[in-house]
């Protein structure tokens, strides 16, 4: 296993043509919570970047799918948390930018391992593998052909601090010892249950009779809402209130003064069904192209390695001429050059396109070639640049504890 990189340091953000700023990697992104976290518990190695309160007790909830601007449109289905918000948090900032693309895979991997999806090597939903010359999935479907430890080589954030505290993952069974979180997300131990109340009162019983402990929190149930019904549905908002009910649980049941972080991963915006476009029906919008991975909002293409930079012109060009300002075009390069995915190793930057669309308009594209004719039924979307899918809320207060009985 790879010793950890030297923290990464922003100290400008920089962009290339038209595009936004990269991340802000190593002083408020996804990559700062747990480092920062742990940090915060006094464990050697970490740096508080998010200006934690100290702690002997950190539980960190992320919910999958919850962007800051939603967060705010729909604070009527969250009074607990909207309570959190009003009372203010000090020097912690109250949001962060998600990993690039603004997915799970890229977004997680960061948040375990506090690098850049360019160290980590998690670049996409699915990118492609060099060494096999295909597309793998990095989620759901990891590849049988790729060895999760050798893809992502570097110790977790949990790995280095289960050291010097305790440390527990609360999820749903499924993804305890899934290729992900062998990839990203190991060490400690895991805690499942199925409901949100099971979870809770998991994770209280976890906590209870440890000392200085560090908790991860998963809840995937919004992001699922929103694919499915929309993040505007009645559905996203019913899951948004049984996170504000999990998070009240949380503060009431864990013990008094444990720190309790609220994240997420990424944001989300609704896709009209008229915007889902199949680009590969389009001949030039594939000209060249050897494979097709990413995102419907975050497309990577591959080309044929004949084509070189006229074919990657040539590429970009057609897209621009059939969606002009609705999208980013760029290459490789420039999205390195941009910082986009941090500092870029040498073993991850094939991995990533040779050529990348990033829509900026509620638009998602698919090669039906390849994916199920289901997915273009996904209604709520992400992974691109805009500020509703990479702005992430940080909720951060202590927990009230259970109340002692009276006398």
């Amino acid at each position: 296993m790879s010793s950890a990189p030297p923290p990464v340091r922003t100290t400008a953000r920089t962009t290339a043509g038209n595009l936004p700023p990269a991340p802000a990697f190593g002083e408020r992104s996804v990559a700062e919570v747990l480092t920062s976290a742990a940090a915060s518990l006094g464990v050697p190695g970490f740096e508080n970047r998010l200006n934690l309160p100290a702690s002997q007790r950190v539980c960190v909830v992320l919910a999958d799918g919850l962007g800051r601007n939603l967060l705010k449109q729909k604070s009527a289905h969250t009074p607990f948390l909207r309570a959190v918000l009003q009372s203010g948090q000090g020097r912690v900032p109250v949001s962060l930018d998600s990993a690039f693309p603004s997915t799970t895979a890229a977004s997680l991997a960061s948040f375990g391992t506090g690098l850049p999806a360019g160290q980590h090597g998690m670049v996409g939903y699915d990118v492609l593998d060099p060494d096999q010359d295909r597309v793998v999935n990095m989620l759901g479907g990891w590849d049988a052909g790729v060895d999760p430890h050798v893809w992502q080589p570097f110790p977790t954030v949990f790995e280095r601090a289960a050291e010097h505290a305790d440390v527990t993952t609360v999820c749903l069974p499924q993804f305890s010892d899934s290729a992900m979180t062998r990839a990203a997300l190991r060490g400690g131990r895991h805690v499942t249950a199925t409901t949100s109340h099971a979870r809770t009162a998991a994770a209280a019983e976890a906590m209870a009779g440890a000392g200085r402990s560090l908790m991860y929190f998963y809840v995937n149930e919004l992001d699922k809402a929103g694919h499915r019904h929309g993040c505007q549905s009645p559905q996203w908002e019913h899951q948004l209130e049984e996170l504000d009910a999990t998070v009240k649980r949380l503060s009431a049941t864990l013990p008094a003064g444990t720190t309790i972080l609220l994240t997420a991963d990424h944001g989300m915006l609704d896709v009209p069904e008229s915007q889902r476009i199949d680009y590969s029906a389009d001949p030039a919008l594939v000209a060249g192209v050897r494979h097709t991975a990413g995102e419907p909002r975050m497309v990577h293409l591959y080309l044929e390695e004949p084509e070189g930079d006229a074919g990657r012109a040539r590429l970009i060009d057609a897209w621009r001429a059939r969606f002009g300002e609705r999208i980013w075009a760029f290459t490789r390069e420039e999205a390195i050059a941009a910082g986009l995915f941090g500092e870029v190793r040498a073993e991850v930057a094939p991995r990533i396109g040779d050529v990348m669309i990033a829509a900026r308009e509620p638009l998602a594209f698919y090669d039906t070639r390849r994916v199920r004719p289901t997915a273009l039924e996904v209604v709520g979307q992400h992974g691109s640049l805009t500020k509703a899918e990479r702005e992430v809320p940080l909720l951060c207060f202590q927990a009230d504890g259970k109340r002692a009985p009276r006398a």
